[in-house]
């Protein structure tokens, strides 16, 4: 469905000196930098993949949606989404498939959502009978109905982000770029919107590449991740595979030992004790020393509760980018 080479986006920027004389200098002579904010990207995704596109601020995956969107040209290499090459910015194009920016508005501020999504529907032609049975579905899955005479401007983060993702579907799409449409809501949004999203995929089989800083949209949605940093894919297959990795390395045993068990500089023979406000006492050690330090913990002193975790996946994707 998505077929990614070489894709290269060079940015030229104008480099202004400091101060009033480098303004005046500039009227002359410019100085200007360039940056690739995605280098030599490839990749492929197949019809009906929910995949994730992770990376830092900056490192260049809005500029790669963009670029899939046919916002933006390519400096070079190439992409093909459903067929289509995404520069041409052909209608037919553009009726499968759409861009939701989490920082960015389509709906009219100072409309009903309603209005926008009628407008919407005659700009994409669609049927009377069509819309509303797509709309009626949509707004019954995310239990808005009862706010599409509300203007927008007058809606939660959570329910226009809601109303987004309805607007984005309206057309039934057969790709869906995602970039952070999780970011500022509160718990319960996001679990509202992930449990949509994936429901959403796995009835339609539509395509989703999903950008996100939170780690449990990445974990709950996506079996196959893509990293990139600096512009340059990093990491690219399965997300089990990607935690697997993590597991081997290290893991991290939490306990609660009980009142006046264990001195406050307690330390352990294999890591460094943290001790926290709570009295938990957390030790990250190598996966092969588990054994050996729990049995450590249970012979130093009682303990009221102890547990063993993998190490977060948001560091394991910390140190695929430190690493680098």
């Amino acid at each position: 469905m998505i077929e990614v080479r070489n894709l290269t986006r060079v940015f030229r920027t104008y480099k202004k000196r400091p101060g009033f004389l480098g303004g005046i200098y500039g009227l002359f002579k410019r100085d200007f930098e360039e940056i690739a904010a995605a280098k030599d990207v490839s990749f492929d995704i197949s019809e009906g993949e929910f995949v994730g596109f992770l990376g830092p601020n900056g490192a260049g995956k809005t500029t790669t949606l963009k670029m899939l969107s046919g916002l933006i040209f390519p400096t070079s290499g190439t992409a093909r989404v459903a067929g289509f090459d995404p520069t041409r910015r052909e209608s037919a194009y553009r009726r499968i498939f759409a861009l939701v920016l989490g920082q960015k508005n389509q709906l009219w501020w100072d409309l009903p959502a309603i209005e926008s999504f009628q407008l919407l529907r005659h700009i994409y032609g669609l049927p009377a009978d069509s819309f509303k049975s797509t709309l009626d579905e949509l707004v019954e899955r995310l239990g808005v109905g009862h706010k599409l005479n509300v203007m927008v401007r007058e809606l939660s983060l959570g329910e226009r982000m809601k109303m987004e993702l309805i607007a984005a579907l309206l057309h039934r799409p057969r790709v869906l770029f995602l970039d952070e449409p999780t970011i500022g809501l509160d718990v319960v949004s996001q679990k509202a919107v992930r449990q949509f999203l994936r429901e959403y995929n796995r009835q339609h089989n539509v395509t989703i590449l999903l950008t996100s800083h939170y780690m449990a949209d990445i974990q709950e949605l996506c079996d196959r991740v893509i990293v990139i940093h600096r512009g340059t894919k990093i990491y690219d297959g399965a997300l089990d595979r990607l935690e697997a990795g993590s597991g081997a390395r290290g893991k991290i045993i939490k306990f609660l030992p009980q009142p006046g068990a264990f001195p406050e500089n307690w330390t352990s023979r294999h890591g460094k004790a943290v001790r926290d406000e709570d009295g938990h006492i957390t030790l990250s050690v190598p996966a092969a020393d588990i054994v050996a330090v729990s049995q450590e913990i249970l012979t130093a002193g009682a303990v009221a509760d102890i547990t063993i975790e993998d190490v977060p996946l948001e560091d394991v994707i910390a140190e695929l980018f430190t690493s680098r």
